[in-house]
C-alpha cells in the first residue's frame, strides 16, 4: 500500500463522478455534461476527518496539527471496450493499477436533463460494464504472464509451476468475466500475484450517486437497494451520497455547511462517509504522536506491529526500534493529561511485535 491512502474514482461518463470529485477535494477538475470530459487523471488530497485530533491538539497545544490524508484520483469515464482501447482505453486502466482501492460511482437518480451514455439509469448494468473491462484488462495481463511461466515450468522450475497453478485458477474467473476476489485466494497464493497488480483484486467501494431529495433516505431508493444486494455477494462496501449536495457544501463555510446538512436531515457529509467506508474496506486505523511541537495522525493497516508503524514516521525509527511508549486515547481523555495517565500506570511499554490499536498515542524510542 502506498504511503498515503489512494483511491481511484471510476465510473461511466455522466454519472456525477467528476462533480463528486470536485466537491470532496475542491480540486477544480472540469465537470461537464458530455463524455470524456476528464482526460488526464486529476488528483486531490483531502484531510481524514477525526475529532480526536482536535481534542488532542486542545490538550497538548502544539505548534502544528497534522491530520491523516487521503488521495482521490479522478479517472476518465470508462466505456464498454475500454480494455481494447475504446473511449480513452488502456491508458486510464493503468492509472487505476497504481491506487489502493477503487470507488465505482454509479448513477442512482433520474434526470432527463442529464444524458446517460447507455440511454437509461441502471446501476447494475453500469457496474457490469466497468467490472467486465477490469476483468478483460487483467485477463490480458495474466495470460501473458501464464504463457511465459508455461515455458519456464516445462524446464522443471518449481516456483514457476507454483505460480502457474495460481494463475490458472485466476484465469478461470477472468475468462468468465468474474472478479478474482470470488476465487478466495489464500494468504500464500496472493503474494504470487502481487507483481501483476490486478485491477479486479483491488478492494471495491460502490458509491451510489442519488438526488438531493433522496439523500436523507437513500436506502429507500430502489437503485441503491439493488446495489447493496449486489455488493453483499462480493463483500464490497456501499455508500450513498448526493454529488449535487456535496458540490453545494464545498462552497459553504464549515459552520454553514453543518447547518445545511442538518436542514437536509443528513448527520454528516458524503466525504466523511466515503472516507470511513474506505478505511473499513482497507482495514485501516489511525494512531497519533503528540507533543508540544506537533500532534499528528498516522494511517496504518489494522494489526501493524509497533516496529513497522515506527517506520511510517521514519525508516530510522523502524531500523533502530527499542520500544514504544503507548497510552490509549480513551485512557488519556479519561485522565485529562499525560502526566495523570502516567501516575495511574496507564502508559505502557510495548515491544516490536505489539499490534497497534486505533487511537494509540505513541512515543517511539529508537537508536541508530
Amino acid at each position: 500500500m502506498s504511503t498515503n491512502l489512494e483511491v481511484s474514482i471510476v465510473g461511466l461518463p455522466n454519472v456525477g463522478k467528476s462533480t463528486l470529485f470536485n466537491a470532496i477535494t475542491e480540486a477544480g477538475a472540469e465537470a461537464a455534461n458530455y463524455p470524456f470530459c476528464t482526460i488526464e487523471p486529476n488528483v486531490g488530497v483531502v484531510e481524514v476527518p477525526d475529532k480526536r485530533l482536535q481534542i488532542l491538539a486542545n490538550m497538548y497545544c502544539p505548534k502544528k496539527v497534522v491530520p491523516a490524508v487521503m488521495r482521490f484520483v479522478d479517472i476518465a469515464g470508462l466505456v464498454s471496450g475500454a480494455s481494447k482501447g475504446e473511449g480513452l482505453g488502456n491508458k486510464f486502466l493503468s492509472h487505476i493499477r497504481e491506487t489502493d482501492a477503487i470507488a465505482e460511482v454509479v448513477r442512482c437518480f433520474e434526470d432527463e436533463n442529464i444524458t446517460h451514455v447507455a440511454g437509461s439509469v441502471d446501476p447494475l448494468r453500469d457496474i457490469d460494464v466497468i467490472n467486465t473491462e477490469l476483468c478483460l484488462a487483467d485477463l490480458e495481463t495474466a495470460q501473458k504472464r501464464a504463457d511465459r511461466l508455461t515455458k519456464i515450468a516445462k524446464c522443471g522450475d518449481k516456483d514457476a509451476k507454483t505460480e502457474l497453478a495460481v494463475l490458472e485458477k485466476v484465469l478461470a474467473y477472468l475468462e468468465n468475466g468474474e472478479p478474482v476476489r470470488k476465487a478466495k485466494l489464500t494468504e500464500s497464493e496472493l503474494p504470487l500475484l502481487k507483481e501483476l497488480n490486478l485491477l479486479i483484486l483491488k478492494p471495491i467501494l460502490y458509491v451510489c450517486n442519488v438526488s438531493e431529495e433522496e439523500a436523507a433516505a437513500a436506502d429507500e431508493n430502489p437503485h441503491v437497494r439493488r446495489v447493496i444486494e449486489f455488493a453483499e455477494k462480493e463483500d464490497a462496501e456501499v455508500v450513498a451520497v448526493s454529488a449535487k449536495i456535496e458540490a453545494e457544501i464545498a462552497e459553504l463555510p464549515k459552520n454553514e455547511a453543518a447547518m445545511f446538512l442538518k436542514e437536509l436531515g443528513l448527520p454528516e457529509a458524503g466525504l466523511t462517509k466515503l472516507i470511513r467506508a474506505s478505511y473499513a474496506l482497507l482495514g485501516l486505523i489511525n494512531f497519533f504522536t503528540a507533543g508540544a511541537d506537533e500532534v499528528r495522525a498516522w494511517t496504518i493497516v489494522e494489526g501493524t506491529h509497533a516496529q513497522k508503524a515506527a517506520g511510517k514516521i521514519h525508516t530510522d525509527m523502524e531500523r533502530g526500534f527499542i520500544r514504544a511508549e503507548i497510552i490509549s486515547y480513551n485512557d488519556l481523555i479519561a485522565c485529562g493529561s499525560e502526566q495523570a495517565a502516567k501516575e495511574k500506570g496507564l502508559v505502557r511499554l510495548e515491544g516490536k511485535e505489539y499490534p497497534m490499536q486505533d487511537g494509540d498515542i505513541t512515543y517511539f524510542r529508537f537508536n541508530v
